[in-house]
């Protein structure tokens, strides 16, 4: 896979999990989410020619400490840099965690079905934020940063639901970005896990991405999800287009 796909995907995956604020240093993107993600609440690289973060750590450093955050620098493997990027990051003494697998697969020919137990919605109702916070047992205050950031995606969005007895048991959105569907949030009821709902819920997600022009899919699963990498290989997630890391500096 190119290293332009691979670009289009991270400025995809970003759009479709947006932080509440942001800000612009140099070749990095400061994003604050109020805690909530360390995705949404990271330095971030804006290209692939990034290739030293030293001289900028103080800064990065003030201006998450003034929104009350730790450091966090997320280090995607498909920098050129990365490598010494890390080292000084070592050297400054960060930690390492959350290493993430970011999948793609292209449609191609494949066609998808709606399914009659999953609906599709343009936008997230109370409902629907209502389950999400149940399904992934958000707190109160995890639950209205979640809102916000969901009211603050810009692109196309479909907001799934699959019910039985008219209750949401699993859920999950997709945010259109051009012609890649990015999945997010993808979560089923504790108790109904093993059933094939997650799969029945992403192929309908499939078909709606189709009809609204989309040409392939991407995503971001945590590296030791293993019930989680299954259930997209199964899928046809298998190509890595790269990973990362966080890095997070030391109290």
């Amino acid at each position: 896979m190119s290293q332009a796909l691979a670009w289009r995907v991270e400025q995809a995956c970003l759009d479709a999990w947006p932080a509440l604020r942001s800000a612009m240093h140099g070749d990095w993107l400061l994003r604050f989410g109020e805690g909530v993600s360390r995705r949404a609440n990271s330095v971030n690289p804006l290209h692939d020619r990034v290739d030293t973060i030293a001289d900028d750590l103080a800064y990065f450093a003030r201006t998450f400490r003034a929104h009350g955050l730790p450091l966090i620098v997320r280090v995607p493997s498909l920098l050129a840099g990365a490598g010494r990027i890390d080292r000084e990051l070592d050297d400054h003494g960060f930690g390492r965690e959350g290493e993430t697998c970011t999948l793609f697969r292209a449609f191609g020919d494949d066609r998808f079905a709606a399914d009659p137990d999953v609906t599709i919605a343009a936008a997230a109702d109370a409902g629907w934020l209502a389950a999400i916070a149940r399904l992934q047992q958000q707190t109160p205050a995890h639950a209205a940063i979640y809102a916000r950031v969901i009211d603050a995606i810009a692109l196309p969005a479909g907001f799934m639901a699959l019910r039985r007895d008219g209750v949401i048991v699993a859920s999950a959105y997709g945010v259109l970005h051009d012609d890649l569907l990015v999945c997010e949030s993808v979560v089923v009821d504790a108790a109904l896990r093993g059933q094939g709902l997650a799969r029945r819920m992403m192929m309908a997600l499939f078909a709606w991405a189709r009809d609204h022009g989309a040409k392939g899919v991407c995503l971001q699963v945590v590296a030791d999800n293993v019930a989680g990498r299954a259930l997209y290989a199964s899928l046809g997630l298998e190509t890595e287009l790269y990973r990362y890391c966080y890095r997070r500096a030391a109290k």
